[in-house]
């Protein structure tokens, strides 16, 4: 038989909300560890306000359309319609900008 505690709703949603935060604190930690790029505020803004990761991405790097295709081999119109957002972008299209952008393909989707 398990051992059973009972306590209130009150201090099991604090415990959870403790446990929520130290996972957060954890993962903070993993990624400075890890030595990745960070990325300024008002870029992650432009992200969360709905504008395409393709083109936030681009423009953090500094690069214009023509360049993102020379070093990723997407035609230079579909990126226009990927940051555009007439076109979802085929995975193998979205795997070559993130490898040309430096970030990986979980960021831009």
């Amino acid at each position: 038989m398990k051992d059973m505690v009972t306590i209130p709703r009150e201090e099991y949603e604090a415990l959870l909300a403790a446990r929520e935060d130290l996972e957060d604190i954890a993962a903070y930690d993993k990624a400075k560890a890890d030595g990745g790029d960070s990325i300024p505020d008002a870029y992650v803004g432009r992200i969360l306000d709905g504008e395409s990761p393709v083109r936030v991405f681009r423009d953090l790097r500094g690069l214009t359309q023509q360049a993102l295709a020379d070093a990723s081999g997407v035609n230079r119109a579909y990126i226009a319609e990927i940051e555009a957002r007439k076109k979802p972008g085929s995975t193998t299209a979205l795997k070559k900008l993130a490898d040309a952008l430096g970030f990986d393909l979980s960021d831009l989707v």
